[in-house]
């Protein structure tokens, strides 16, 4: 009597096809999922650069170079405020992942001034931070920023005015005030960074923010506050009462 032959049964089509897809196209999926159920609060800042990844890098994990690149520039912000000589210090960073990351920056730029424009600046504190967080996030060397605004306190225009060194930024109380009454404003609010990481005033900050008070009290236009942004938080000079 023969033996008979059972021959083995072919894999199932499903199951090779499952096996086929590669890991990552799933866990891509799950965060678009997770982002579009919670809003911009449902993903750590490792995953929402992922997903800020994926277009650059259609292929492969994403993760690796997210957490490589928050380790390297400390945090979300830092990473899109770096400049592109900084980006590409990072091993696996090139012109792709350079170009997402900036138009995130910029998208993010003007949505922050299309809200400031929309209303009044200063009847949100929340959006008035915000606003001047994403502009000077990141930076490695004080920035000096005003903010222009109207009889309504709706901005009318956010210009840099100095560029410094890490610690010190020349800043002219004569190009201040010449500069808002070109532009017919009737409030200022005054922005700048430290690097160091404390936002603490120093001296220098107290004496040019009165200086400017000065200048502009008898031409009727306010200086609303003095903010200064700092990695470890802000400091407001009218909250603290150190304006004049």
């Amino acid at each position: 009597m023969s033996a008979s032959r059972q021959s083995a049964s072919p894999a199932h089509p499903k199951s090779a096809q499952a096996k086929a897809i590669p890991t990552h196209l799933g866990h891509r999926a799950r965060l678009r999922a997770r982002l579009l159920e919670g809003g911009e609060t449902a993903l750590p800042d490792y995953e929402l650069l992922e997903a800020v990844l994926f277009a650059a890098l259609p292929r492969g994990d994403t993760k690796p170079l997210a957490k490589q690149l928050l380790a390297h520039f400390g945090n979300f912000a830092a990473v899109l405020k770096a400049s592109p000589q900084e980006l590409m210090q990072v091993p696996g960073v090139g012109e792709a992942v350079i170009g997402a990351l900036k138009v995130v920056d910029a998208a993010a730029a003007r949505l922050a001034l299309t809200q400031a424009k929309e209303g009044e600046i200063l009847d949100s504190w929340e959006r008035l931070l915000a606003f001047c967080q994403i502009k000077l996030a990141g930076r490695t060397v004080e920035e000096f920023h005003l903010l222009y605004l109207d009889t309504k306190n709706r901005l009318i225009k956010h210009e840099l005015r100095a560029v410094g060194t890490v610690d010190h930024t020349p800043v002219y109380v004569r190009d201040v005030i010449k500069r808002a009454l070109d532009l017919s404003a009737t409030a200022l609010i005054l922005v700048h960074n430290h690097p160091s990481g404390d936002p603490t005033p120093s001296s220098a900050d107290l004496a040019l923010t009165h200086d400017i008070q000065r200048a502009a009290q008898p031409l009727n236009i306010h200086i609303h506050d003095h903010l200064i942004f700092a990695q470890s938080g802000h400091y407001s000079l009218r909250s603290n009462g150190d304006m004049l």
